[in-house]
């Protein structure tokens, strides 16, 4: 059982070697991340698990360590092991300069986003919070959703503004499907959370839709 185990976790690793994160499906990508903290266990049932419970990798990354340690079979390693990959993960894709003007170079911040999100098969929801001169205080992930919609409560993206003393911010979210074409949800969240945020004296300055190759801009559009 011990020879099989080891031998299909070489497998795996010679498949990532030869072709990247296209030779192996996500839950194999899990897989073979968990057995460098669990060499000795077979960890296939757990990266279901895990993927069942966090519906990503890119979730089971960015999830709370309490609520990690709710998973059976995850121990301090593997724990760590996941933190750490989604520390270095941010910041290798947190080069974004935060004393860019972001009314000036705009397009920067659209691609930088495109790059963040391209293979995120959900949608997620980012609010960037500037300050007085629209320098860059903070970039936050607010919220995970479906393929479909993403569920953003207005009250959320008021007090992560307010928590950080923010003087304006911009909203980005993904389109899985690579349209950066705005639904009626789209306009329809974009207008309650600017009223929402005129309520504290906080700006909208822009929500901007990624997709594959392109960018939807709320501010660009005239929309704002």
């Amino acid at each position: 059982m011990m020879n099989t185990a080891a031998g299909h976790r070489k497998r795996l690793r010679e498949r990532f070697l030869k072709a990247g994160e296209s030779g192996l499906h996500e839950h194999e990508l899990v897989e073979l991340l968990l057995t460098y903290a669990l060499p000795r266990k077979d960890t296939k049932s757990l990266a279901r698990e895990l993927l069942n419970r966090f519906r990503s990798l890119n979730g089971i990354l960015e999830a709370e360590y309490n609520e990690l340690e709710k998973i059976p079979g995850l121990g301090p390693a593997s724990l760590t092991l996941l933190k750490l990959v989604h520390t270095l993960n941010l910041k290798c894709l947190d080069p974004i300069d935060k004393r860019i003007d972001v009314l000036k170079s705009p397009d920067i911040v659209a691609d930088y986003f495109r790059k963040r999100m391209r293979r995120c098969r959900e949608e997620q929801f980012i609010v960037v919070a500037l300050d007085t001169k629209n320098r860059i205080i903070e970039i936050r992930e607010l919220q995970h959703g479906t393929v479909d919609q993403a569920v953003v409560y207005p009250r959320r993206v008021v007090e992560f503004a307010l928590d950080r003393r923010a003087r304006s911010v911009i909203i980005i979210h993904n389109h899985p499907s690579g349209d950066s074409t705005p639904s009626r949800d789209d306009h329809r969240i974009t207008g309650e959370i600017r009223s929402a945020l005129d309520t504290v004296s906080v700006s909208l300055l822009d929500h901007v839709i990624v997709g594959t190759d392109a960018h939807f801009s709320f501010r660009d559009a005239g929309l704002l």
